[in-house]
């Protein structure tokens, strides 16, 4: 339970210069082994999957009535003026609420798991993006080569909306570890293999998303059990991979029956 909050007004203060880090700065977080979690959304689906913060961070303007269910939950709590939250926060329009979470520890890669494996996929968007599928559709476990957008950064952690609390995240795996996993492998392309829409998915699967301009690395082609492309009578060289994600991921979710 959170005791009084402690209330910061100086920049200067050092609390304050490391979480400006950590709300900023995409690799900061394996740096300090704490995550930046800014957002009543983010804030409550932490805490739905039982996420304990270390830190609660409010600004004056969220009120006294609104801070306290959510402080309670947190080890210690601050206060700031909206003036400073907005010089930590990394967003245009800074949100009145942040959680530090400590870093998952990293896991092993689950043999059995249904995957969705990203290969260098270095938008930050895009990522969080394929997280928020891979939770709706009902991947549980989500492998990052080096190379991806770190999935613990600000940016791919609002753009997963949440996600991040459901799934088994793995990551720094170079293309061989991919060979602890016993599920087959799915390599997307734009051009050439099976069309998605004809093709008999298995289930578990491990579908992997390649580099935005360059694809699947070749090492992975090769492992993989099938490749499949999806239909574009429009006449598109490609879609965007998180676009792509969303359709494969869903395919294989309605093949389950």
């Amino acid at each position: 339970m959170s005791s009084e909050p402690l209330r910061i007004t100086s920049r200067d203060n050092p609390l304050v210069k490391d979480l400006k880090r950590l709300a900023q700065d995409g690799g900061a977080y394996r740096k300090q082994g704490r995550v930046w979690v800014e957002g009543d959304h983010l804030c409550r689906a932490a805490l739905a999957r039982g996420v304990q913060p270390q830190l609660a961070v409010f600004s004056e303007s969220f009120g006294p009535p609104a801070l306290a269910g959510q402080a309670l939950a947190a080890i210690k709590t601050v206060v700031m003026d909206d003036a400073l939250m907005a010089h930590v926060s990394g967003l245009e329009s800074p949100a009145p609420v942040a959680f530090v979470i400590d870093l998952p520890a990293a896991p092993a890669l689950l043999p059995d798991a249904p995957t969705v494996v990203l290969d260098r996929v270095q938008d930050a968007g895009n990522a969080g993006s394929i997280l928020r599928s891979a939770a709706a559709f009902g991947f549980a476990q989500v492998a990052a080569l080096t190379g991806t957008a770190g999935l613990w950064s600000p940016k791919v952690l609002r753009a997963g909306m949440g996600a991040h609390f459901g799934l088994r995240l793995v990551e720094g795996l170079a293309p061989d570890d991919l060979a602890a996993l016993q599920v087959p492998l799915l390599a997307t392309s734009s051009h050439e293999g099976e069309l998605l829409h004809r093709a008999a998915l298995p289930w578990p699967c491990a579908w992997v998303l390649g580099h935005e301009g360059q694809g699947v690395d070749a090492r992975i082609e090769a492992r993989a059990a099938r490749r499949l492309r999806i239909a574009q009578p429009g006449g598109e060289e490609s879609l965007n991979v998180a676009a792509a994600a969303a359709i494969c991921l869903h395919a294989s979710a309605i093949s389950r029956g």
